[in-house]
């Protein structure tokens, strides 16, 4: 298991252009480019079960993951398939007028990546959702 805190990014975009963003999965899942097949149902309690094929070094690897959202504060989500299964972690939001404060922070664990690893795969991965997540926001808050 690794602990990893990840604070201070921002987005460019204020908060209630990144919830809409978060609530749509066209919007939302159509940003990361190495994910497809994605698919979302209900879990009960408010929570979302999602799921997608993610490319991982060059193989098509199944994930799901549990989400609950708390607008416009934060999301929970808990890995349940995939190379991060059992994994929990946390994105919590900041309003900062025009863009928006995004922190994570969570432990993350996996059967398939050797610890030593683990942190700059988690780290690689965030920042990688980040830009893509970021580009996508950019270009949301330019038609508003």
């Amino acid at each position: 298991m690794v602990h990893i805190e990840d604070l201070g990014s921002q987005f460019d975009a204020p908060i209630d252009i990144v919830w809409k963003f978060i609530d749509s999965p066209e919007d939302h899942g159509g940003s990361h480019k190495n994910r497809r097949n994605i698919q979302g149902a209900p879990a009960g309690d408010g929570a979302m079960k999602v799921s997608w094929e993610q490319n991982v070094q060059g193989n098509w690897v199944k994930v799901e993951n549990r989400v609950m959202t708390f607008p416009p504060v934060a999301m929970m989500v808990h890995s349940l398939e995939g190379p991060l299964a059992g994994s929990k972690f946390i994105f919590y939001y900041k309003p900062n007028g025009a863009k928006t404060g995004v922190n994570v922070v969570g432990d993350f664990h996996s059967k398939v990546i050797p610890p030593a690893q683990l942190e700059a795969m988690v780290m690689a991965s965030l920042e990688e959702a980040y830009n893509e997540d970021n580009a996508s926001l950019r270009h949301m808050a330019s038609k508003k």
